[in-house]
């Protein structure tokens, strides 16, 4: 893991905690709509996209990754600035274990400066590797949420991924505006924001990762 010194917003981390956070509060119907989720032989975006609040857990196993697809780097950039915040590498010994993860590889904990909230644009950069079969329509969904809040939602296309290939793309995430009071309770709370990263391949999901995040670094 490495991050770049800038002026404005000091450099992010990641962790990956040895316990999943327990979730926030949900309604019966949340708890029901997840279960009828887990109960289906496959899930699509429409599913995902109807779920009222953040997950309590991962939705798919890590066998259901049947493409061998592995992110190798991400990085995020101020666009405005140019500035790297926050970048992480799979060191290539790890790339060559073929290993399943773990579940608590599939969530990480962020922590990033206070003014991080204040940013518009961001760049995301991810690179990554398929494995023998040929990918069509992959498609990424992150739903954002702070408590039982929706942030923000993103929908991003990866396209057509061709067999045993290294692939990057940049994603362009536009932040919603938010209040002072919002961004101060973000701030006050930390790892009460929190995300669901859910990877479709021709519309039936694949992988799912977790994520949390505090701003007080």
């Amino acid at each position: 893991m490495k991050a770049e010194q800038q002026q404005s917003i000091p450099p992010g981390s990641a962790s990956f905690p040895s316990q999943m956070p327990r979730p926030p509060p949900v309604t019966d119907q949340a708890i029901t709509t997840e279960a009828e989720l887990l109960a289906k032989s496959q899930i699509t975006p429409n599913d995902v996209l109807a779920l009222p609040g953040i997950t309590q857990g991962f939705l798919c196993s890590p066998s259901a990754n049947i493409y061998n697809i592995e992110f190798t780097k991400f990085q995020i950039r101020d666009l405005d600035t140019e500035h790297v915040l926050f970048e992480i590498a799979k060191p290539e010994h790890d790339q060559e274990n073929e290993e399943p993860p773990t579940e608590s590889a599939r969530y990480v904990r962020y922590r990033f400066a206070p003014n991080f909230l204040k940013l518009k644009t961001v760049g995301a950069t991810v690179e990554f590797k398929v494995g023998d079969i040929p990918i069509h329509h992959f498609r990424m969904i992150e739903r954002h949420f702070f408590k039982d809040r929706l942030l923000k939602c993103f929908d991003f296309e990866f396209g057509f991924c061709i067999p045993n290939s290294r692939n990057n793309c940049e994603h362009i995430y536009e932040f919603p505006q938010l209040s002072q009071q919002l961004m101060d309770d973000m701030i006050n709370n930390p790892n009460e924001t929190r995300s669901d990263s859910f990877y479709f391949v021709d519309n039936k999901l694949v992988m799912h990762n977790k994520a949390d995040y505090s701003y007080d670094a």
